[in-house]
């Protein structure tokens, strides 16, 4: 079954909020086996509409449609599929029971407006909304399935979990759709294209490989579809294995992993603490930590030194390193590194110094460049690394590079298998 996504509202369109809907809904249909070949965003005009509903379906299974069904003059999603329709609006009593519910319960009127939430088209099937007034609507055309949902994403997910999925799954049953993504760093994606050009060539037929590159990191999705999904699965996983017996150094996670999340189910894993020493990357490296949940566990703290003063009398960088090497120097971040894993107390620690620009680089260290160190008790090791001119996408990148010399040390001293 095939599927087209319509996310209705000019909010979109003029860039007032990001559309989270699609990504999400067309998640949720990939996970039962939908393909969705289309995600499209109109303004709330009853033209585009249904113009855009008259081409969709002749081509999809599935449309589903958000936004626009508030009780606001500018909402006219519902007059719009009235008229597509060819039909009249409709009180739907058990939204109306709900909705003089929650009104009472909260001691407030209903208003007019509010009663039109309850309103619908007389020729779909209300799908009842527990979290909020306006309720989804299902609509059969021939053979083509239309599901409008509110723009709401906590209520249309509630809506879709509750009654959308679960219906389409029963007519869906024999098609799976797999998706695994795999995510590596330190190659560009022409080289690790290239590093794979052999295992690309002798990929099964029914395994689609797609690369998607991003500052972070390289994903690697592979995709495959059938009617068995135990067999799809084994499929996929063999050429996961390949995977891992190629690149091992440069693949460090799947699917919703992140750096971070690796990097803390290893400390994990073996007992260790972490401590992080940041110049240059300005406290990111610590956020990308602590956004993982129970970071707490490995993670005892950081220390920002931008400046040289906070380097010597805190972190115990010596002058003479400063004055002999500047701050952005090998000599440098080892300290920094080395003193902060002193004064945390931990078993691991990161450090960093660099110029991430748009100002501040010379002929000897441009813009881009940055040191980064990893300490333990059994070796400090340090790279130095050229990034790039754009400020913000260094700041990102050396701190992921900094987290994968982590990772790497932590594999290589604990003899963890890659991947």
């Amino acid at each position: 079954m095939n599927a087209a996504i319509i996310i209705i509202g000019q909010e979109i369109l003029i860039g007032q909020i990001v559309d989270t809907n699609s990504f999400w809904i067309a998640s949720q249909l990939n996970s039962i086996g939908i393909n969705v070949q289309r995600i499209i965003s109109i303004s709330d005009s009853e033209d585009d509409i249904i113009n855009t509903l008259n081409q969709s379906i002749k081509e999809y299974d599935i449309i589903i449609t958000t936004g626009g069904l508030g009780p606001t003059s500018d909402d006219i999603t519902k007059l719009s599929l009235c008229k597509f329709f060819g039909c009249k609006l409709v009180v739907h009593k058990q939204t109306l029971q709900k909705i003089e519910q929650i009104f009472s319960s909260r001691g407030l009127p209903v208003t007019e407006l509010n009663l039109k939430q309850a309103e619908v088209p007389e020729s779909c099937e209300p799908l009842l909304n527990g979290l909020g007034t306006a309720p989804g609507m299902w609509f059969k055309v021939n053979n083509c399935n239309i599901i409008s949902l509110p723009g709401v994403p906590f209520e249309m997910m509630a809506i879709m979990q509750e009654h959308v999925l679960p219906r389409i799954l029963q007519t869906n049953k024999k098609h799976y759709i797999v998706h695994r993504t795999i995510h590596t760093f330190g190659l560009p994606e022409s080289f690790l294209a290239e590093k794979l050009s052999r295992w690309e060539q002798e990929l099964p037929s029914s395994i689609q490989v797609a690369y998607l590159p991003s500052p972070i990191s390289i994903r690697i999705r592979l995709s495959s579809t059938g009617n068995n999904k135990s067999i799809i699965e084994t499929l996929v996983q063999d050429q996961i294995e390949k995977l891992k017996a190629i690149i091992p150094e440069y693949l460090f996670g799947y699917n919703d992993d992140t750096m971070a999340s690796v990097i803390g189910h290893l400390l994990r894993q073996n007992k260790s603490t972490l401590s992080v020493a940041e110049s240059c990357t300005g406290g990111k490296i610590s956020n990308l930590i602590s956004e993982v949940p129970g970071a707490s566990d490995y993670f005892t703290g950081s220390i920002i030194a931008y400046s040289n003063t906070i380097k010597q009398n805190v972190l115990g960088v010596e002058e003479n390193s400063l004055v002999k090497h500047g701050a952005v120097s090998q000599q440098v971040v080892k300290a920094m590194a080395q003193g902060v894993r002193k004064i945390m107390g931990t078993d691991y620690s990161i450090a960093t110094s660099g110029i991430a620009g748009p100002e501040g680089g010379t002929t000897k260290k441009p813009i881009g460049t940055i040191w980064i160190a990893v300490s333990s008790p059994q070796k400090t090791i340090c790279k130095k690394f050229s990034l790039g001119m754009d400020r913000e996408r260094n700041i990102l990148r050396g701190s992921i590079t900094a987290l994968n010399m982590l990772r790497l040390q932590i594999m290589n001293e604990h003899k963890v298998k890659h991947g």
